[in-house]
């Protein structure tokens, strides 16, 4: 009898059984005489859309509204029936004895695989793999620890239960704003009070009145020192007095204050930390840094478990420290893991707190040392982040002298502050040598500078900045800090449950709200557009804040301590739908299209809207139900034969127009004559798959026909 294995993704299936010594290869599965290991896509199992139940919603009409079913249906997702044949088959397999739950240690991970154990009527006994990462020993390690699989059913049930929740409230919502205004509009527990965030952040901005002030410094012997007494001033001859009352008087150090400082390392990444810290040196995008970080850790190994909301470790991981800084010695930090090696590892550190540590660890380098050479420039760019930032954590704190430095001058007090280093501790990777101020430290306590120079400045407050990718990742993590919660325990809620979406599905809602052009970005500054506004308006008032979610967590979490039953959850979620839907119905509010065109829709004959996408803009049917979209414009990967810049594509098929910013132009049918010129009628793979990888919202492809008569 075997044990058989599930896995979340065919990667993971394969690390568990090269680890397990699994090695005879079937269609979709590793044997061997003890185990058999197999995965899943992703997801195998989803719940059914409104047109797969047997009452048949396929249209879309308000009067049907709520849909709410008597019992949640699943089904089998149509792109990997095959593979889920395969599972099941061997679910229910005689050979097969137990089966061991291998997905993503986590909610959703759980809901993964017992959907697809509900859907393929499991009775067979069930255990639990619970890893951070996918190397061998932490496989092994795993194995040698799995605990039996109901310990983990209240996990399965909340899991399921947000699942169905968001079902029940997301269709509805978004069917009845749709239907009810007959426009593409979309309502959900998180991506709505997104777009609220970035509307309060933009009407703060837009209402900031800026007030001016002044401030004085007096530069004497080359320091500058600030003026203490009055520190700023709204009218500028407040300043103007005084300088004139202290000229040519003599300037005394009358105090100098040392103070001895230490600063700790940032904080190990969690994956929102990360995408922030991306997006902040390299302009990466949040779901653009997540792809990164799974190849980091599923193909190469090189990196645990991304999808964490945690900054610490367990102190059952202190033995594997010195086994991560040796792996990163075959990178450009060697000579600081060398230093790093030598110490000696305990539970004391900063770093390691298991109470604050739930389903994943911190993310941090693994004991695979790296082949930088097969990493892709994005690649290493973050694992260098990640080892930088992990052995920042374990150096010795930065340390310096925080000086305080009082002149005076008549009647009037000026100060000076800087920071002398002591030891560069964890800055040492960033830093060569400890900075000092030889002219601060030359000075003492009575001693007389030479003023030469007094300044009054002119400032003005500023406004908050706008979000951009990764500061609104942040707000989501936190938006507790930006909406005004009047109970307590909900704010203390979102911030103990890292706050509204998941670090998994944070950059996807980005994502889908720019492509529902709900929000967009200018120059990195996320703002709402006019469609964005009317949703907020259109919405209740419920779905635009995080009270929503407060209160769903709060319960979630009780359902998966075994403190609440999931179907009182569910049966609230219905309650409250019928709210939303019958608000929706009775609005009295009307929807404007401010991007309506001229263009009639080639399918309904209705007038198009036009929308933009990240690489250009297209028209779309107003009508919902139409779904036709065309081509307008977009921005390709074709390289203008002249300056090499990328061009613009008007048009499609044999009309398309390619057009660059220097000015040349030229027709498809000129591009494929010149494609078809070239030394070689072979196009490299790599650029053939850039050319023809779809961007998102857009059917057809240009690049097809453009690339069609080549030979590949």
């Amino acid at each position: 009898m075997k044990s058989l294995i599930i896995a979340e993704k065919p990667s993971v299936g394969r690390d568990i059984a090269k680890a397990l010594n699994i090695n005879e290869k079937r269609n979709g599965y590793f044997e061997n005489s003890k185990y058999i290991v197999t995965w899943a896509l992703g997801h195998l199992v989803t719940n059914a859309t409104p047109e797969q139940y047997d009452n048949n919603y396929k249209e879309w009409k308000l009067d049907d509204l709520p849909i709410i079913p008597k019992h949640m249906k699943t089904v089998v997702i149509s792109k990997t029936k095959k593979q889920f044949s395969i599972v099941q088959s061997l679910i229910n397999n005689k050979s097969v004895k137990d089966i061991i739950i291998a997905t993503d240690a986590g909610r959703e991970g759980e809901l993964v695989a017992r959907l697809i154990l509900d859907k393929a009527h499991n009775k067979k006994p069930i255990q639990r793999l619970w890893i951070s990462s996918v190397t061998n020993k932490a496989i092994k390690n795993g194995f040698s620890k799995l605990q039996d699989g109901r310990k983990f059913n209240n996990l399965y049930y909340a899991a399921l239960a947000r699942s169905e929740a968001d079902w029940i409230v997301g269709i509805n919502a978004t069917r009845a704003l749709t239907t009810k205004y007959d426009a593409q509009l979309s309502l959900g527990r998180v991506q709505t009070p997104t777009i609220q965030l970035v509307q309060m952040r933009q009407n703060e901005i837009n209402h900031f009145a800026p007030q001016m002030y002044f401030t004085m410094k007096v530069i004497a012997d080359g320091l500058t020192f600030q003026s203490v007494n009055p520190q700023s001033a709204t009218d500028k001859t407040v300043f103007e007095n005084i300088k004139n009352e202290i000229n040519n008087k003599p300037a005394l150090v009358e105090k100098i204050n040392k103070t001895h400082k230490k600063s700790y390392a940032p904080k190990l990444f969690n994956l929102t930390d990360l995408q922030q810290e991306a997006y902040k040196r390299y302009h990466f995008g949040p779901k653009e840094t997540l792809n990164v970080l799974q190849a980091l850790y599923e193909r190469h190994k090189l990196v645990t478990y991304p999808r964490t909301d945690s900054n610490y470790l367990t102190d059952d991981m202190v033995n594997t420290l010195k086994d991560r800084v040796q792996a990163i010695m075959g990178t450009s930090l060697k000579e600081i893991a060398k230093l790093q090696i030598a110490q000696s590892f305990s539970k004391n550190q900063k770093f390691i707190n298991n109470q604050k540590v739930s389903d994943h660890h911190a993310i941090i380098p693994t004991e695979v040392r790296p082949d930088m050479q097969q990493l892709t420039q994005r690649e290493s760019k973050i694992y260098m982040m990640i080892a930088q930032r992990f052995l920042e954590n374990l150096m010795p704190p930065h340390e310096y002298e925080a000086v305080a430095i009082n002149l005076l001058i008549g009647n009037y007090q000026f100060v000076l502050k800087d920071k002398i280093t002591t030891k560069l501790g964890f800055k040492a990777i960033y830093e060569n040598k400890e900075a000092v101020n030889n002219q601060v430290e030359q000075l003492s306590e009575g001693s007389k500078l030479k003023i030469t120079q007094y300044k009054i400045e002119q400032q003005e407050t500023t406004p908050p900045s706008y979000f951009n990718e990764g500061t609104l990742l942040k707000a989501m993590e936190s938006p507790q800090k930006f909406f005004k919660l009047n109970n307590k325990k909900h704010n203390e809620t979102l911030k103990e449950t890292g706050g509204i979406g998941t670090v998994a599905t944070r950059a996807d809602i980005i994502d889908k709200l720019f492509n529902m052009n709900a929000i967009e970005s200018r120059d990195g500054k996320i703002k709402v557009t006019s469609k964005g506004k009317q949703i907020l308006e259109l919405a209740p008032q419920k779905l635009t804040s995080p009270l929503l979610t407060a209160e769903w967590e709060e319960k979630l979490s009780l359902i998966e301590q075994g403190k609440y039953n999931a179907n009182q959850f569910i049966s609230e979620m219905k309650s409250f739908t019928h709210e939303v839907v019958n608000e929706i119905k009775e609005s009295k509010q009307n929807y404007k299209h401010d991007n309506l065109t001229t263009t009639e829709c080639p399918t309904c004959g209705k007038f198009m809207i036009k929308v933009k996408t990240k690489n250009g803009q297209m028209l779309v049917c107003q009508d919902p139900k139409c779904k036709t979209k065309k081509n307008v414009q977009r921005k390709t990967n074709a390289r203008c034969p002249n300056c090499h810049k990328k061009m613009m594509l008007f048009g499609k098929g044999k009309e398309a127009v390619y057009r660059c910013v220097c000015g040349h132009t030229e027709t498809q049918a000129q591009m494929d004559k010149r494609h078809k010129n070239k030394k070689s009628d072979k196009v490299n793979k790599k650029d053939l798959k850039k050319y023809m990888n779809n961007d998102e919202g857009i059917e057809n492809n240009p690049f097809q026909d453009a690339l069609k008569g080549l030979k590949f």
